[in-house]
């Protein structure tokens, strides 16, 4: 149910982290659909505060804040195939991470992913963005991220090689109020 509270949390959370975006200026004009954009929404589910939920299929990703009160973010998702699922929790953070392309990504994609194989540092034109959120079950890297992204319009898209990607400001903004060993569902 939509009430003052949550609408005044809500404008709260269209507040973002300043600064992110001016550093990784996107290769093409966009404008994110409202829908994507940081917001307080009613939530049910019964997931403890300060879990993070993926929901590929609708391209949302929810940070539980409260009792039915959730932060709502638009993402980008992986390509059919390439999607995962499943519980994790976030091991490591970074910011402005490094890349490297898994064997995987190379194997499918040689003459896009080969190049760089022996990794590309952080800064603007990584394609992680601004932040990382690493993703660990049982203590293994799933390789599964999620991330910045240096294409902003592909948000709302299954694009990616899996992960989960926001805008640069928004991974910021989840960034800082995610902690390490917080849980994640995808769902």
């Amino acid at each position: 149910m939509f009430n003052r509270r949550v609408f005044m949390l809500g404008l709260a959370a269209s507040a973002v982290v300043p600064g992110v975006a001016e550093a990784a200026k996107p290769k093409k004009q966009f404008a994110i659909d409202p829908k994507f954009m940081p917001q307080l929404v009613d939530f049910p589910g019964g997931y403890p505060i300060g879990t993070v939920v993926v929901d590929p299929r609708n391209r949302f990703l929810y940070l539980v804040e409260g009792f039915g009160v959730a932060r709502r973010y638009g993402v980008g998702v992986g390509r059919a195939g390439l999607a995962w699922s499943g519980k994790a929790e976030i091991a490591r953070k970074a910011k402005w991470p490094s890349w490297t392309p898994t064997a995987n990504m190379i194997k499918r994609q040689p003459d896009k992913y080969a190049k760089y194989s022996n990794g590309v540092p952080g800064g603007p034109g990584n394609p992680l963005g601004a932040r990382a959120l690493y993703l660990y079950r049982n203590g293994r890297d799933t390789y599964y991220r999620i991330h910045g992204t240096t294409e902003p319009w592909t948000i709302g898209t299954a694009v990616s090689n899996g992960c989960i990607r926001l805008v640069n400001d928004h991974v910021a903004d989840l960034y800082e109020r995610v902690p390490v060993g917080a849980a994640v569902v995808v769902l």
